[in-house]
């Protein structure tokens, strides 16, 4: 799980994002125990705090579940939530401006796919 933490954005929030990675990637499964905020804390000499808040996140979104007094585990169903959620956020991070940046220049959404065909199938530029 020791991925480095950036300066891009909330260490918390990188800590909720190594977990759904962990997840999504089948390093934690369903109802594994989550590492504890202590010892992501020393993992990534942070705050116990500020580890704390990031399993919060996860806590809210039904990604982690407490077993009291053993620790939080990964919530049943947690890999397709994240997958479902992710994806929603792919489409309006990339797919939306893709599509309108693509009308903006004249592609059709016919050219879009044949651009992302190619691209697949080895091809680094389109110069059509």
């Amino acid at each position: 799980m020791k991925e480095l933490l950036t300066q891009e954005k909330s260490i918390y929030l990188q800590i909720k994002e190594m977990i759904e990675n962990d997840i999504l990637r089948d390093i934690l499964l369903e109802e594994e125990r989550v590492p504890s905020t202590n010892e992501l804390a020393k993992l990534y000499a942070i705050n116990p705090a500020t580890a704390a808040k990031g399993i919060n996140l996860l806590v809210d979104e039904s990604i982690v579940y407490k077993k009291r007094g053993i620790g939080m585990f990964v919530a049943a169903g947690a890999k397709e939530h994240i997958r479902a959620k992710r994806r929603e956020s792919f489409y309006d991070t990339y797919i939306r401006g893709l599509l309108t940046e693509a009308e903006s220049l004249g592609i059709t959404r016919e050219e879009l796919i044949t651009m992302i065909q190619d691209t697949n199938h080895g091809g680094e530029t389109y110069d059509r």
